[in-house]
């Protein structure tokens, strides 16, 4: 009777033996798939650029004029590209295709991510217009704020672009 018990535990080690390495094999076969999905996604991810939207806006006070002068540079592409996203219109800027009502839709753009409030007050500013240097368009504008001793306080919320 022993020697059968002992190949019952041989036959069992076997099988465990068997059993175990089918698992291993399996664990190895899904950590190498995790790991081509994982390399896949990642070159993936490399390949894809992102796309980073700049402008540069200054604001300087005028004492003469008591107002907020305000500038806001904007690479010429970027924005005919957000314009068209937003408005559907091709502009066509800084050419000679430029669309006569270009600065129209400029300022709409600008007045909705520019947004002054002085003294706690919402505080409109005049679009004055734009010129061109290089690939960059150069937007003017002019907020009227009076003299400079009764701001108490200035808030500026600028997400263009």
């Amino acid at each position: 009777m022993e020697v059968i018990e002992k190949q019952m535990n041989w036959t069992e080690l076997a099988w465990h033996g068997i059993w175990s390495r089918n698992r291993k094999f399996e664990a190895m076969k899904h950590s190498q798939r995790f790991l081509i999905l994982f390399l896949g996604l990642s070159l993936l991810s490399m390949t894809v650029a992102h796309k980073f939207y700049v402008s540069v806006t200054n604001i300087r006070y005028s004492e003469t004029e008591e107002t907020l002068q305000i500038t806001t540079r904007i690479f010429i592409d970027d924005l005919e590209a957000v314009l068209l996203e937003r408005y559907g219109v091709k502009t066509s800027l800084a050419t000679d295709d430029e669309i006569s009502d270009a600065n129209a839709y400029i300022e709409k753009y600008l007045k909705r991510k520019m947004v002054f409030k002085v003294n706690g007050q919402h505080a409109p500013y005049t679009f004055l217009g734009k010129e061109y240097e290089t690939d960059i368009a150069i937007c003017y504008m002019e907020l009227p704020v009076g003299p400079l001793s009764g701001i108490t306080s200035l808030e500026i919320q600028n997400e263009v672009l």
